[in-house]
């Protein structure tokens, strides 16, 4: 088969489109043939050389992907040659095949194209498992989205909005804002020009918000620590902040505040396969109403990868990339 192959760490003309061996299914895993597949921040930290795969996963990019499933590795039962699924993976997903836990398959969601559903894994799996699973976001809670307009940020609000949150958003353009309250955020804050610790304050009387979903890490800590309303729960997924900060546990204590990092793609198969279950039971019964979609920007042939992440590179992208075959 072909995969798109990082032939060195670098800018985007590092990638190759190359033959590979064919992935085999091991035990316990599908053969899924790839119709599409996503990029997402990770890819583009791992083409430069800072995010190696987990040992064991192909050495080529890619997080999500959607297929048809070609073979069942030894003791499968729960998904069956023909079907149609998108699949959350450790790596491998720019490629025409790959080998994936059954476990991280999900089938597509009713009202949702096969091409389409490649778009969905990582990020309704970031964003329920964080969210809910270890924030505890609830009805009448206020949240923080930093990056409204990315692929975890789109999809971030309209989660939110379906459990009864109110949200307020960060982004760099008045054209993503715009989106994000299409989509349902009630706060909009443009970091170029606004402080979103002096607007978080105002919008809430003063009280802050219960939860934030930080993508920067170490730039915005101890500014979202002052959003925190008392007992509230930071989340950190995203590094784009840097790495290395000093953390005022005074200011943690006074707010009975609570920090989270979390990561995915480092989780075990079977914590992978429990977050993939509780994600399709409660998210995609939204997809088939029409109160949660998946927000696509653009879509480039698989082949031509590196132009997909010079546009994510560029800043000017609003929901996700595909890469199609």
């Amino acid at each position: 088969m072909h995969a798109v192959v990082i032939s060195e760490y670098g800018e985007p003309d590092v990638l190759q489109w190359q033959e590979v061996p064919d992935p085999q299914p091991g035990p316990g895993e599908v053969l899924v043939d790839i119709t599409a597949s996503a990029v997402n921040r990770a890819d583009l930290l791992q083409r430069q050389g800072f995010y190696p795969p987990p040992p064991g996963a192909p050495e080529w990019p890619g997080l999500e992907c959607s297929g048809r499933i070609i073979a069942l590795g030894e003791g499968v039962t729960s998904r069956s040659v023909g079907e149609e699924v998108c699949c959350l993976l450790s790596g491998g997903g720019y490629a025409e095949q790959v080998a994936v836990p059954a476990g991280q398959t999900m089938p597509i969601p009713v009202g949702v194209d096969v091409i389409t559903a490649a778009g969905l894994p990582e990020v309704a799996c970031t964003v329920w498992s964080n969210l809910v699973m270890v924030a505890g976001l609830q009805r009448g809670d206020w949240l923080l989205i930093h990056g409204g307009g990315s692929g975890i940020g789109t999809m971030a609000i309209q989660v939110a909005r379906a459990l009864g949150a109110r949200v307020a958003v960060t982004a760099g353009s008045a054209e993503k804002l715009e989106r994000c309250a299409e989509l349902g955020a009630e706060v909009l804050i443009n970091y170029r020009d606004q402080d979103f610790v002096d607007v978080v304050a105002a919008e809430t009387g003063g009280r802050g918000v219960d939860v934030i979903l930080d993508n920067m890490g170490a730039k915005y800590l101890m500014r979202n620590v002052e959003c925190l309303a008392p007992g509230g729960r930071l989340v950190v997924i995203g590094m784009q902040g840097g790495v290395r900060t000093d953390v005022d546990l005074g200011v943690m204590l006074r707010r009975n505040a609570t920090l989270h990092t979390t990561s995915l793609r480092a989780r075990s198969p079977e914590q992978k396969a429990y977050i993939c279950t509780e994600t399709e039971r409660m998210v995609w019964p939204w997809i088939a109403a029409g109160i949660v979609r998946p927000v696509i920007d653009r879509t480039y042939p698989l082949p031509q990868a590196a132009e997909a992440h010079r546009a994510l590179d560029a800043g000017g992208v609003t929901g996700k990339i595909l890469l199609t075959r």
